[in-house]
């Protein structure tokens, strides 16, 4: 029996145009990473990725070196998919970090990008991808050809629009003139790291996007977790810092100093009627320039959390100086 899916899954989504592009995406979109294929199985990829296209989530992102082992996680969605109205959705991969031995597999390369989106569409049984991505870039290979490799993708039809992703300001406004110069497809999207404890894309980035057109889809919008209420009163078992990071994560990343101010941001999300995870996502959400935020999720729940921050993007003047106060100088 064929899968059914919610009749009214588009009528309270938010959907935002890709900078200067046609291309429309969900303003909560659901990633792989991790999770699918990682430490979490068929049962709950399906789980998700049914419930997010209930709530009209359309875009679902992965990478060729996602999942336990590095690729499962696009062998394990792309059964999932096959369930799924294909043309309603936008399903992403990238390439750009190593995923075989040897000179070719690894970076940007017109050779590796070429072979990954090959590999990738085969793992998936995909014909092409929405949008396929250069994941970072490559201080050895010219912009020329990673960029070039990408255009060669659009034209053989295996990538309908190219993005970068984990691409500095500067290295990125390069890349835009070079795409002009060579008249080649353009990039459509960026994916870079950006949260409310990281936030260097605003003085760096973000001012390159908007005056190139360029989307941004930000990866990590929670911190890896941070920016939610799990950690705020210890580490849960189970939970991923536990299971995968270990023993120094924490302690890089949960110092006495952090907890407390994300505690208090956690009170400013109480006063706003928000979780924190739920605040973080509209922070982002609130800036035009952010397209969609791309959240990782380990069972239904947390995507209906996440997709009801769209219930509330406005911001007071006091609401943001509080959190700049909070966030800028982050411990």
């Amino acid at each position: 029996m064929a899968q059914e899916f919610a009749s009214d899954r588009y009528d309270t989504m938010l959907y935002r145009r890709c900078g200067r592009s046609g291309l429309k995406l969900s303003a909560i979109s659901l990633g792989a990473w991790e999770t699918y294929g990682g430490y979490r199985g068929e049962d709950i990829a399906r789980e998700c990725f049914f419930k997010a296209f209930d709530l009209g989530i359309t875009h679902f992102d992965l990478a060729n070196n996602y999942g336990t082992p590095p690729g499962n996680a696009e062998i394990v969605c792309g059964k999932i998919v096959k369930e799924m109205p294909r043309d309603e959705l936008i399903i992403s991969s990238k390439a750009g970090y190593t995923m075989w031995p040897g000179p070719y597999g690894d970076w940007g390369s017109r050779k590796y990008i070429i072979a990954s989106c090959d590999q990738s569409l085969k793992r998936m049984g995909l014909e092409y991808f929405d949008i396929f991505y250069h994941h970072r870039p490559d201080p050895d290979t010219p912009l020329e050809e990673s960029l070039g490799a990408l255009d060669t993708l659009v034209k053989q039809g295996k990538a309908i629009y190219a993005g970068v992703s984990n691409y500095g300001g500067a290295h990125f406004a390069d890349a835009v003139r070079v795409a002009d110069r060579k008249n080649y497809a353009p990039i459509t999207i960026h994916q870079p790291y950006y949260n409310m404890l990281g936030r260097g894309v605003e003085w760096d980035l973000l001012p390159q996007t908007e005056r190139a057109g360029t989307g941004v889809i930000p990866f990590c919008p929670l911190a890896s977790g941070l920016l939610t209420d799990k950690y705020l009163n210890g580490i849960p078992e189970g939970s991923r810092a536990t299971d995968r990071w270990g023993e120094d994560w924490v302690k890089n990343n949960l110092s006495p100093e952090r907890l407390a101010m994300l505690r208090e941001l956690n009170d400013i999300a109480k006063e706003r009627g928000q979780t924190l995870a739920q605040m973080s996502l509209a922070w982002l959400l609130r800036l035009p320039a952010i397209t969609s935020a791309l959240i990782g999720a380990s069972s239904a729940k947390q995507i209906e959390e996440n997709v009801a921050a769209l219930k509330n993007l406005e911001f007071s003047e006091e609401e943001l100086a509080k959190i700049d106060k909070l966030t800028k100088t982050a411990p």
